[in-house]
């Protein structure tokens, strides 16, 4: 087709690295080719913007946005405080009016306004999560993880890994987060990312104590105070040798013809394939096998469907492999590339 992508990788960077790595992807052989690095402290979350012309990024005490220039190379715009501790992902609404960040360590859902021009506006609203997790430390208080809205755009969904819920908020005609409803998870399976699937039927639920993902039914009709998730399935994200108490699920994304989902797996160090069923969206185990590196904290699709890259920030590496879906394998693509601490990959197509 002679499309051509890149791949943004961000870092923390309380070692050698800088910020955001970009690589040019090769679609074809399933590989990463380093280009250069962009300063940017501690990006530990990485979004596009729906129009593709700007990349936002978690840094110290706010977010940073790029302009993403037609070859994918990034060009700073400017940087907004969040009025909190240091976030640990960003989203953008369907419409392009809100820049969503949850705060790991705070508990805190901050609502940004974007303008078309990519320069960050203010602070819509901020709201804190309150509560008390069951287990020590890790799970002692709210953690927000995820915060993303439904398919419709009715909703932001903010998942607390702290206290083992997701909240779903409205958005009211004065730009404040107004709570309509709550899935309460079970205790000590510390929820970490949520996704749709690409009808926006089914919602899939990453739990990072419990290596599971739960399936939810999605609906939402005019007229209805709060949407409907009814749970269909929770199903394990690892292999099954492994002793599920120093494991920790992390990663997760749909193949891009939405037939597969893949999740990985800290620990047990594993990417795993699920088949999805065509008809209530219910998963099938089909593989969780090694991935040459440690903490596989995110996972990509290569635009073809055929690749996956895997960043594992303990091995301080990004691995790739080929997908053979029919014998139900993964095969590496070259030698490991080297990079310090990655925590994120997104991948994009260049309009140049």
């Amino acid at each position: 087709m002679g499309d051509k992508y890149v791949a943004y990788v961000g870092t923390y960077t309380h070692g050698t690295s800088k910020g955001i790595h970009l690589y040019d992807v090769n679609v074809e052989e399933g590989t990463l080719s380093f280009r250069k690095e962009i300063e940017a402290s501690n990006s530990s979350h990485l979004c596009c913007s729906l129009n593709g012309n700007f990349l936002y990024s978690i840094i110290d005490k706010g977010v940073g946005v790029y302009e993403i220039l037609p070859d994918g190379d990034l060009k700073f715009i400017n940087k907004k405080d969040i009025d909190g501790m240091r976030g640990r992902y960003i989203s953008v609404d369907k419409n392009g009016k809100y820049l969503f960040i949850g705060g790991y360590h705070d508990g805190k859902v901050t609502v940004m306004h974007t303008h078309h021009d990519g320069w960050l506006g203010s602070i819509m609203d901020g709201v804190f999560h309150r509560g008390i997790g069951s287990v020590a430390e890790r799970n002692s208080r709210p953690h927000v993880t995820c915060v993303i809205p439904t398919p419709d755009n009715q909703f932001v969904c903010a998942v607390d890994n702290g206290i083992d819920q997701v909240k779903i908020y409205n958005i009211t005609e004065e730009n404040k987060l107004d709570l309509v409803d709550t899935i309460r998870c079970p205790r000590e399976s510390a929820p970490l990312l949520m996704r749709f699937s690409p009808d926006g039927k089914t919602a899939y639920l990453l739990s990072q104590i419990s290596n599971s993902v739960t399936v939810y039914s999605y609906k939402f009709e005019d007229g209805w105070f709060a949407p409907e998730f009814e749970k269909l399935q929770e199903i394990s994200t690892t292999s099954d040798t492994v002793d599920p108490m120093h494991d920790a699920a992390s990663g997760i994304c749909f193949s891009p013809h939405g037939k597969y989902l893949f999740t990985s797996t800290a620990g047990d160090n594993t990417v795993t394939m699920f088949a999805i069923n065509e008809t209530d969206g219910t998963l099938t185990k089909e593989f969780a096998l090694p991935i040459s590196g440690e903490y596989p904290k995110d996972i990509a699709m290569f635009p073809d469907g055929k690749h996956i890259a895997v960043v594992n920030n303990e091995s301080n590496s990004i691995t790739t492999f080929k997908v053979d879906y029919d014998n139900k394998l993964l095969i590496m693509k070259g030698k490991p590339l080297k990079v310090d601490t990655p925590t994120c990959i997104q991948m994009y197509k260049t309009r140049g």
